[in-house]
């Protein structure tokens, strides 16, 4: 199957089971949603009548039928990303979509519970995360944990915040030379010094998934993915409140990057400056995205990158001074090369919104020489960028108020 063409009331299944749910959602992070998303929810779904939450909420909504993909062989739709990786606690392994497809974090260890809040010692987030064994780390407290050093995380780890609300601060995650590693539904936010991120994945680190993080205010970046780093995804995050978003690939001199392969979809970029991302030597596929607001542009594919944007919303915001620039071209020269060249980026079906301007170099080959996403991976969750879409990814990514699912297996 190619990626699939879903409709709203099933973008809603992926975080929000309910009608009922949704609108709870709504209340929490006070977002205000267009008519047409209204619409799509039914007649009953009064966003200002918001009823008492029981147990026992309502069943989902019933799905439409689906038309076919272009993408795929077989018919699209059917789910939206991660729908019924709710229902059991270690469902997420192996679940993300994209390059990041065979993260399986901690699965074949055992449950960790984190039961203290110091940077240290027993019962708290480190030491599960240096333990060599695989573990499934999950929270029974909620609060801040102040970290005084960067918190590397091991192999064959999943870091699961559902259940609770745990933001990190001070300083971030380091995944170094670490493989299959899962970070859910966590905060980020407040970290101070030199090269500090709120998470640095680096060097030679493979098969990681990021899923609804919300991250701001870091000295640094709040995501940076390089030196050989790749497969991963980031899915359903939140990024506010900084400037040097996400870097992908460290410097023009270190042509090890090629091999760097990263998805980023279902993500709101909130008024952060640049960076969403930018990218040396490697492989991005964006879809579903909204960024609004940048200060300087939106994406940037310097030394050889190649970016595919589909299906993503970028909306300028009002200044001022009014940026509208969404593609920025950077040339750099290459640590084994003489001529110096900037990257390719291949926009299909993107949104330009409130005077963006694409600004794409439309040269001879330029669309054929940029990678193909179904050469990788067949099957990933897309639809059309739309303001329901919009809606939708404001309330859904970053941090959510969910329960922890059981672990049944």
């Amino acid at each position: 199957m190619g990626p699939s063409a879903v409709g709203l009331p099933l973008l809603f299944s992926a975080k929000c089971p309910s009608t009922l749910l949704f609108l709870l959602l709504l209340k929490e992070k006070e977002i205000k949603i267009s008519a047409d998303t209204v619409a799509a929810l039914g007649p009953n779904a009064a966003v200002g009548e918001i009823p008492a939450y029981h147990m026992d909420p309502p069943p989902p909504l019933q799905q439409p039928p689906h038309p076919r993909n272009p993408h795929g062989d077989g018919p699209g739709g059917g789910e939206m990303p991660y729908q019924d990786a709710e229902h059991r606690l270690r469902a997420l392994a192996g679940r993300a979509e994209g390059f990041g497809r065979h993260a399986i974090g901690g699965l074949h260890g055992s449950i960790y519970h984190v039961t203290s809040l110091e940077d240290d010692g027993r019962g708290s987030l480190r030491e599960a995360c240096r333990a060599e064994e695989p573990l499934w780390i999950v929270f029974e407290v909620s609060g801040t944990i102040h970290l005084q050093s960067y918190l590397r995380v091991s192999s064959h780890k999943t870091i699961d915040g559902r259940g609770q609300r745990v933001v990190l601060t001070g300083k971030g995650l380091q995944l170094k030379s670490c493989h299959h590693v899962i970070v859910c539904n966590l905060i980020f936010e407040g970290g101070r010094g030199h090269d500090v991120d709120g998470i640095q994945i680096k060097p030679g680190s493979t098969n990681i998934w990021i899923d609804r993080c919300t991250l701001a205010d870091y000295d640094d970046g709040l995501i940076d993915i390089t030196r050989q780093s790749t497969d991963i995804t980031v899915s359903r995050c939140h990024f506010a409140r900084h400037d040097k978003t996400m870097l992908i690939g460290a410097d023009p001199t270190h042509i090890g990057d090629r091999c760097i392969r990263v998805t980023i979809h279902h993500c709101f970029f909130d008024g952060t400056r640049q960076r969403h991302p930018r990218l040396r030597f490697g492989k991005v596929h964006l879809y579903n995205n909204y960024t609004r607001s940048w200060g300087i542009y939106a994406i940037c594919a310097s030394v050889e990158a190649q970016v595919v944007s589909q299906c993503n919303i970028y909306e300028a915001g009002g200044g001022p001074p009014k940026k509208t620039t969404v593609f920025k071209y950077m040339p750099e020269k290459a640590g084994d090369r003489e001529d110096v060249v900037a990257g390719l980026i291949r926009s299909e079906g993107d949104a330009f919104l409130n005077g963006a301007l694409p600004c794409l170099v439309d040269g001879p080959g330029e669309h054929e020489a940029v990678f193909r996403p179904e050469d990788y991976y067949q099957h990933w969750t897309m639809e059309p960028a739309s303001p329901a879409l919009k809606d939708i990814i404001q309330l859904c990514a970053g941090w959510q108020p969910v329960p922890r699912p059981p672990d049944d297996c």
